[in-house]
């Protein structure tokens, strides 16, 4: 039975990596609005971040912080871990949501660019996971990442972003197996629900569109929803990947 209420989070601490904008701050909302209190990660988005914190302490008083940090510095994610202890003194769910994504064609990958799409997509969730277990342990907590359906289909001229993915998804599965029966490890692989930053081409978006199934595009929402769901009402599921993507997955790249 379902049992999302407008208090199925509460007193929940999630901490919420690449929060600040985007998919990330939409997540943060729906979960803010179902009882959660928020750790609101970001790199350099101090303004977006700070408005979001004084937005969601404006609707519940002392219940979002931020915090910045480098993903790609493993140093600093104890820190983070330490943010949600100070502030809330417990966390009960990591969600690697944060970042990168751009092309890298086959003769033009350098090791700076490979360094910093495989760090932020797959190293960073590795090591932030690894930090935060002992704290979610004691909750029996979840661990949630952000994939992409390109990491079972690749995508034209990117060969090292779908490959970090794709670790993430065995990365995944894996933690599900290493952390378990304490802590649940799961997976939500977006569709086409927000555009990348670089605008494509409308003509591009009408072939993305329409390669799904529902022959439209998604909603960050959805994706928010998908999250709540894993949090608040799938407590026998773990090392499962959740595609969000309007049927995209089974109508062929």
């Amino acid at each position: 039975m379902h049992t999302e209420s407008p208090q199925s989070l509460r007193d929940q601490t999630v901490l919420i990596t690449g929060a600040a904008r985007r998919l990330g701050a939409v997540m943060a909302r729906h979960l803010h609005a179902a009882g959660a209190n928020l750790v609101i990660h970001h790199r350099q988005s101090d303004r977006e971040a700070g408005l979001l914190a004084a937005e969601l302490n404006a609707l519940r008083t002392s219940s979002a912080v931020t915090v910045s940090a480098d993903l790609l510095d493993i140093s600093s994610f104890p820190g983070l871990i330490q943010t949600a202890l100070d502030s809330f003194g417990r966390l009960d769910a990591l969600i690697n949501n944060a970042s990168t994504f751009y092309p890298t064609p086959v003769g033009e990958i350098t090791p700076r660019a490979f360094d910093d799409l495989i760090g932020t997509n797959l190293r960073a969730p590795l090591f932030l996971s690894q930090a935060a277990a002992p704290e979610l342990r004691k909750r029996r907590g979840l661990i949630l990442n952000l994939i992409d359906i390109h990491a079972f289909r690749p995508l034209k001229s990117h060969p090292t972003y779908c490959a970090a993915k794709a670790g993430l998804v065995m990365l995944t599965q894996s933690l599900a197996r290493e952390l378990g029966p304490d802590i649940r490890v799961n997976g939500i692989a977006p569709g086409p629900v927000l555009w990348p930053d670089a605008a494509l081409d409308p003509t591009q978006q009408d072939k993305i569109i329409d390669r799904t199934a529902l022959k439209r595009i998604g909603s960050p929402l959805d994706i928010a929803k998908a999250a709540l769901f894993f949090l608040a009402d799938a407590p026998y599921v773990t090392g499962q990947i959740l595609p969000v993507d309007g049927g995209r997955s089974i109508s062929g790249f």
